[in-house]
């Protein structure tokens, strides 16, 4: 046990080493990332016909303001939940035969490729953290509501189950390349669905009956559930067991990659050099 939490602890040390080895072009990169969070407000600003006297009117329950509110904290959830690279970074490992050197040493890649991720958000928050600052200071006034101790806790809670269910979707894409060695496509198709049904795009509750059945899926986990809770979109009474059942998902997706890597395995084919 000792000697598995020395080896994370040293995995994650040197990932976050290597990313500010190169901090310039990740520090830009990051910062690259706040200019759609600049023209989504401005679409929406569009949208409600900002300046013309109508943006306080409704569109499904959410005001200008709020869907504002609503696009910079689904960022926030989003931020935590992305996972650039990591699926088809294991379906190239598979492809080209670096996936052995997995195989050979005694680390798990499933558990490098996690405290690899976590130190990839580290960095990633310890330079975007002041961009996010002053955007949500810029924005302070379209936040009318006030979430108490409770919710903050809650909130907090879903961006780590966020973050779980994020790696774990990604990582069980990728483990699809032990049986079909080309997965670009469906990662493309599987991005655009994350998207739209993440509530990235639009609140999942625009969706009417077919939200209703996106309810079910762990998509809304990854960006849709962190930003209702802060505006108290979900009910204190359902609070408790929407997080029970994000937590029921990461125990799913977590079994099904352990299934999926130790079934890939046996009938990987060592291609590459």
């Amino acid at each position: 046990m000792l000697a598995q939490m020395r080896v994370n602890w040293i995995i994650l040390k040197t990932s976050v080493e290597e990313r500010f080895f190169y901090r310039g072009d990740f520090a830009f990169a990051t910062l690259v990332r706040f200019l759609p969070i600049v023209t989504q407000i401005f679409l929406w600003g569009a949208i409600y016909q900002v300046g013309t006297g109508h943006e306080q009117f409704s569109m499904n329950g959410y005001r200008y303001p709020d869907m504002v509110a609503y696009y910079l904290l689904a960022m926030v959830g989003r931020a935590f939940s992305s996972m650039p690279g990591l699926a088809g970074g294991i379906a190239r490992d598979i492809r080209d035969g670096t996936i052995k050197k997995y195989l050979t040493q005694p680390v798990n890649m499933l558990s490098y490729l996690f405290w690899a991720r976590v130190a990839h958000k580290l960095v990633y928050y310890a330079v975007a953290i002041g961009p996010f600052a002053l955007v949500f200071w810029l924005c302070r006034d379209y936040f009318h509501v006030q979430p108490d101790a409770g919710r903050i806790a809650a909130f907090s809670l879903s961006l780590a189950l966020a973050f779980l269910i994020g790696f774990l979707l990604e990582a069980l894409i990728g483990l699809i390349a032990f049986w079909f060695l080309e997965v670009s496509s469906l990662l493309f198709v599987y991005m655009m669905v994350n998207y739209f049904l993440s509530g990235h795009m639009i609140p999942l509750d625009w969706l009417g009956r077919f939200g209703a059945w996106c309810q079910y899926l762990p998509f809304k986990y990854l960006a849709y559930f962190p930003a209702a809770i802060l505006l108290e979109k979900v009910p204190d009474d359902a609070l408790s067991l929407e997080l029970g059942i994000a937590c029921g998902w990461v125990a799913v997706l977590f079994v099904a990659n352990q299934v999926a890597f130790s079934r890939g395995v046996r009938r990987y084919g060592a291609f590459g050099g």
